[in-house]
């Protein structure tokens, strides 16, 4: 009669599936839990604001009261009238307006992203977003 030997070896593919199948659910879920503003990302190094026509600057104050600015005009305005003031800006630079948003560090973040939506209900898909470099 002939004994077999008992395999000392451990069997991995087991857990090969189960991480797979894990890395299945991480990867379908993951974009289910993003929620935001469509905003387009720069793809390299960042350029510089166009001369031809000047930004539109768009800031929050910590207070929470906006202001804009284009050209030689600035003053405030209030929230419901942004979409207008800003459609009538793009209207005057037939479409090719920058809008740059800026707001206080300690503004709420729900302010901005009002100010972004407002934007967005007047057609602007291009937005960027003013920083302080570290260290200023």
């Amino acid at each position: 009669m002939k004994r077999r030997r008992l395999m000392a070896e451990m069997n991995v593919v087991p857990y090969i599936d189960v991480t797979l199948v894990l890395l299945v659910i991480f990867m379908l879920s993951a974009p289910l839990l993003t929620q935001g503003v469509n905003v387009n990302l720069p793809k390299g190094v960042t350029k510089p604001v166009s001369d031809k026509v000047p930004p539109v600057l768009i800031s929050v104050t910590r207070q929470g009261s906006i202001s804009v600015q284009f050209k030689d005009k600035h003053g405030s305005v209030a929230l419901d009238d942004l979409a207008a003031d800003v459609r009538r800006i793009s209207s005057s630079t037939h479409g090719q307006v920058q809008v740059l948003v800026g707001g206080d560090a300690h503004v709420d973040y729900g302010k901005v992203m009002a100010v972004m939506a407002r934007l967005q209900q007047a057609g602007i898909s291009h937005v960027g977003l003013l920083t302080r470099p570290e260290g200023h």
